[in-house]
C-alpha cells in the first residue's frame, strides 16, 4: 500500500521555515550557553625559579604548571580578556612573555633592553579591553663607562599579535614613581597609580585627569604613604590600595595616631574614595574588594583583616601562619585566597575568616612578589 503523502499548504510554509530557523539558532547558541555555564574559576600565580602555576581552588589542587624559558622570577601576571593567554614579566624584570594556557607554548615575547639602555619593568602592566595591545611600564637607564644616566619612565605599547620578537608600536609618558597600570572597564582610560592617580588616554598618552591621593588636601591629616604593586581587581572591577597617614592631635600640640586607610577606584565609573578604618597597629600590603558586597574588603600581610569600607571600621582580624603579600577572592565572594611570599595558597571563609583549605605549590619554590589572579575557563 503506498505511503500517504503530506501536502503542505502554502499558508503553512512560512511557519515551517520560521521553525527551522529557530531550531538552527538554538543549535548554534547551545554551545555558547553550555560553555559559559561550564566555565569555572582558576587561580594563577608563579613560583621560583620561573614557573607559572594554575590552581583549581574548588578542588584545592594544582591543575597545571608552565615552565618559562630563561631566568626568572615571574613578577606581574596579566590574563588576556578571553583568558587564553597570560602575560608574565620575567628575566629579572627585563622581558615579558605570553603563554598560551591550552598549549603551554610561548606565543609572545618582548625584551626591554637594547644597546646601552638597560630597561626594567617595575610592576605596572595591563592589557587593552579588546586584547590587542599590552601596556608595560618601563624604567630605562643608560649604562655608561663610568656612570648611569636615568632616563624618563614610560609605557611601552605592544601589539599582542607581534610574536616572539615584539617591539613597541608607541610609547606613552608616565609620572615617575608609577607602580600600577589599570584600564577602565570600557578600555577608554588608563589609570597610572603614582603619588596620585593619573588618568591618560591609552591611544596617545594625553592626560585626562589627576585624581589626587598623596597631594589631596585633607584637614587633620598629613600626606598619606601609598604603596601599591599587586593587581587583584578583576572580580569586583574595583582597584583598592592600603595607605598609612598621620592624623592631627586635636587641640594638643602632639600629633595624633597613625591611621590605616583604603583608597578605592571603581574601574567602571571612575569614582575614587579614601577612608581610614583603624589606628595603625598592623602593616598591610594589599587588599581586595568583595564582588558581592562592594563595601567589604579583605587586607593581608601577617594578618587577614575584614574591613567595612562604608563605615570605616575593622570588622575582624586573624593571625596568619606566615607572611602573605597578596590576596584575591572568589567570584561569589565566599572564599578569600591569600598568596605570595612562600609556596602555598591559603583559603579562608569571607564570612568568618575560618581557614577552609590550603594548596601547596609544587617544587617548594617561593611565590615571592608574584601576583595571584583569578580567571574563568
Amino acid at each position: 500500500m503506498p505511503r500517504p503523502q503530506t501536502t503542505l499548504k502554502p499558508e503553512d510554509r512560512p511557519m515551517r521555515r520560521c521553525s527551522l530557523r529557530l531550531l538552527l539558532a538554538a543549535l548554534m547558541l547551545s554551545p555558547l550557553v553550555d560553555g559559559s555555564a561550564s566555565a569555572k574559576e582558576y587561580l594563577l600565580t608563579s613560583t621560583r625559579p620561573n614557573t607559572l602555576v594554575m590552581i583549581d581552588p574548588a578542588a584545592r589542587k594544582v591543575t597545571r604548571t608552565y615552565d618559562i624559558a630563561g631566568p626568572g622570577a615571574v613578577l606581574g601576571i596579566v590574563p588576556s580578556p578571553d583568558n587564553r593567554i597570560v602575560y608574565a614579566v620575567t628575566n629579572h624584570w627585563g622581558s615579558v612573555v605570553g603563554i598560551d594556557l591550552d598549549s603551554g607554548k610561548e606565543v609572545f615575547h618582548a625584551d626591554f633592553s637594547s644597546g646601552a639602555l638597560r630597561v626594567r619593568n617595575t610592576f605596572g602592566m595591563e592589557v587593552s579591553a579588546d586584547g590587542r595591545e599590552l601596556y608595560v611600564l618601563l624604567l630605562p637607564t643608560e649604562i655608561g663607562r663610568n656612570e648611569y644616566t636615568v632616563q624618563e619612565p614610560h609605557i611601552a605599547v605592544y601589539r599582542t599579535d607581534a610574536g616572539l620578537e615584539a617591539k613597541p608600536v608607541r610609547t606613552l609618558p608616565v609620572p615617575r614613581r608609577t607602580t600600577t597600570l589599570l584600564r577602565s572597564t570600557d578600555g577608554s582610560k588608563l589609570y597610572c597609580v603614582s603619588w596620585d592617580i593619573h588618568v591618560i588616554d591609552p591611544k596617545d598618552g594625553r592626560e585626562l585627569e589627576v585624581k589626587k591621593v598623596t597631594h589631596l588636601p585633607r584637614p587633620g591629616f598629613a600626606e598619606p604613604d601609598v604603596f601599591g604593586v599587586w593587581n587583584q581587581f578583576e572580580q569586583a572591577k574595583v582597584f583598592i590600595n592600603p595607605y598609612t597617614v598621620a592624623s592631627a592631635g586635636g587641640d594638643s600640640a602632639a600629633p595624633g595616631p597613625m591611621k590605616n586607610g583604603m583608597v578605592t577606584l571603581d574601574l567602571a565609573s571612575g569614582e575614587m574614595r579614601m577612608k581610614e578604618f583603624e589606628d595603625t597597629t598592623k602593616v598591610i600590603f594589599s587588599a581586595v574588594v568583595n564582588p558581592k558586597k562592594r563595601d567589604e574588603a579583605f587586607a593581608v600581610y601577617t594578618t587577614l583583616a575584614k574591613i567595612d569600607l562604608a563605615g570605616g571600621a575593622l570588622v575582624k582580624r586573624i593571625d596568619l601562619p606566615h607572611t602573605y603579600y597578596t590576596v584575591n577572592i572568589s567570584g561569589d565572594g565566599r572564599e578569600v585566597y591569600v598568596g605570595g611570599t612562600m609556596d602555598d595558597i591559603g583559603i579562608y571563609s569571607s564570612e568568618t575568616l575560618e581557614k577552609l583549605g590550603e594548596v601547596k605549590l609544587p617544587g617548594g619554590g617561593d611565590q615571592s612578589l608574584s601576583w595571584v589572579r583569578v580567571i574563568n575557563r
